[in-house]
């Protein structure tokens, strides 16, 4: 299964830029790397949020191990996930933004589905350096999955379930000398419409990832 994987993305590789450009392609990503990285307890003395970041590209590889210590399946049999949700309901979706597009992390497939091919890093955060860090993940909670809850119970399942996944996001950072840093500063009403979200789906919050700042 694994040379299968290793050789679609080869192949994806040698496909024209022109196809790379439509929305909804599926792009596969190499299979995470589940073992290594550094002991627990050192990356929970290490993390910490950084807001100086390098514009070089996370490799395809990282990419894929960090989506996957976010919130990839880690349990086959059941399709459950490296994060805890409410009656394991899955609500939380991640989206990621790079100079490539906007793309949605499909965890059972392990791969990136473009929404958007244009860049829009810029729109996804008030500060200057969200469009130039290497990629700014967007928490989105898709509300049709939780139930008959109401309003107030659905956000704050939300807001929960982000938050794991952000932490998941920050230890795996650590572990990899990466810079990131969670972030509410974002105009939702706007970039809810750019990112063809529906009504039931809301933004939770974000999260930049990227390479520290190379000092001079």
């Amino acid at each position: 299964m694994k040379s299968n994987r290793t050789l679609v993305v080869l192949l994806i590789s040698f496909l024209p830029f022109s196809l790379f450009a439509q929305e909804n392609l599926t792009i596969p990503l190499p299979e995470p790397e589940k073992t290594g990285g550094r002991p627990l307890m050192e990356v929970l003395n290490d993390r910490h949020s950084s807001r100086e970041f390098s514009p070089k590209e996370l490799s395809d590889q990282m990419l894929s191990n960090l989506l996957w210590a976010a919130f990839g399946i880690n349990r086959p049999e059941s399709g459950k996930r490296t994060a805890p949700s409410a009656r394991n309901r899955q609500e939380m979706e991640i989206y990621v933004t790079s100079a490539k597009g906007l793309f949605l992390y499909d965890a059972k497939a392990n791969a990136l589905v473009r929404i958007l091919s244009e860049d829009i890093r810029s729109e996804t955060g008030a500060q200057d350096w969200v469009a130039k860090a290497a990629i700014n993940l967007i928490y989105v909670a898709d509300y049709s999955r939780l139930g008959d809850a109401d309003e107030n119970s659905k956000w704050a399942n939300a807001n929960a379930s982000a938050g794991f996944i952000g932490q998941n996001v920050y230890l795996f950072c650590a572990s990899e000398n990466l810079a990131t840093v969670i972030r509410g500063g974002f105009d939702r009403e706007k970039l809810e419409p750019v990112m063809k979200l529906r009504p039931d789906q809301k933004i939770v919050l974000a999260q930049t990832v990227g390479y520290p700042k190379e000092e001079k």
